[in-house]
């Protein structure tokens, strides 16, 4: 089936993204003694404020959004919500950010949630059970009643439209790479990445959030994308570090000495996770040797609020 894309004078293209985003080779010594090549694939530098996953996945949101304002949900330091937010204050169109954890209204913004305030987002915060039951009729309805005609964007940006917008990731690597890998939450990067890599080329997702629900997901944005499976893909959950957002001293120390190694800042909630698990896969013999693995770099570190930037 075809895919379809951004139009030339629609959302996508007016925030002027870098497209393709480079894919470099590092030397890596934990991946060279077993004959594999490390890729990075740098879709942290497609947008200064919309990066990487959130560029591909909001891009054909926004354009069925049509101007109206947008409606999503994301935790304390959500990156989709960041993104929502930026895009908002760049293309002119109003943004809500329904945020987990009600008590977090009675405390300073972190710097996350700062951002996407000095962006022009309107924060609504809820408890943790409204939140669970986000999707449910009464909760979307009650939404809906309070502000008006949205579009509504689901946690992570991950839905059919997301996953079509990044297939372009996976036609970006065609022929270059044999496993593509990417660190998952909602899991929509990974299924339209696994539908854009040709055959004989595969998708690796590394979940940085627990609960083995995301293999279900996967499935489900795949059957609402493209109508079915697309692409060969698997998801290696071993390295989830104790859960989103989580850290250990472990995996602290190895995004540090990365860093030491590559002059790549190495972003902890997900990109983190996923160089760890490669490094671990590698070095368990899990790729033949000869084997060209791209890492799909969706973020950089965090960095204070600034004054936003004027719109191109």
């Amino acid at each position: 089936m075809t895919t379809p894309h951004p139009g030339p004078h629609g959302p996508g293209a007016l925030l002027r993204p870098r497209l393709p985003s480079p894919l470099r080779e590092v030397q890596d010594e934990r991946f060279a003694r077993r004959g594999v090549r490390l890729l990075l694939k740098r879709d942290d530098l497609i947008h200064p404020d919309l990066p990487g996953n959130k560029w591909r996945k909001l891009a054909l949101n926004l354009e069925a959004a049509a101007g109206r304002t947008v409606l999503t949900f994301g935790g304390a330091y959500s990156n989709h919500l960041r993104a929502t937010a930026a895009a908002g204050r760049l293309l002119g169109f109003g943004t809500v950010g329904v945020v987990r954890g009600d008590e977090l209204a009675h405390r300073p913004l972190n710097p996350s949630l700062a951002r996407c305030a000095a962006d022009g987002m309107r924060l609504h915060f809820v408890d943790r059970a409204t939140y669970r039951a986000k999707t449910s009729p009464e909760v979307l309805g009650g939404l809906l009643s309070r502000f008006g005609h949205v579009e509504v964007i689901p946690e992570g940006g991950s839905n059919a439209p997301a996953a079509r917008g990044c297939t372009a990731l996976g036609r970006e690597l065609a022929g270059e790479v044999d496993v593509a890998a990417v660190a998952c939450g909602t899991g929509g990067t990974l299924a339209g990445l696994a539908a854009g890599l040709d055959p004989g080329q595969r998708a690796l997702g590394v979940p940085v959030v627990g609960g083995g629900f995301l293999a279900g997901e996967v499935a489900r944005l795949q059957r609402e994308a493209f109508g079915g499976p697309a692409g060969d893909w698997a998801l290696e959950e071993r390295f989830v570090f104790g859960g989103y957002a989580r850290t250990t001293p472990e995996l602290d120390a190895f995004a540090d000495g990365f860093e030491e190694r590559h002059g790549l800042p190495v972003e902890r909630v997900y990109v983190a996770k996923l160089l760890f698990a490669l490094t671990a896969l590698a070095g368990e013999g899990a790729f033949a040797p000869g084997t060209r693995v791209a890492a799909v770099i969706t973020g950089a570190p965090d960095t204070p609020p600034q004054e936003p930037s004027v719109s191109r």
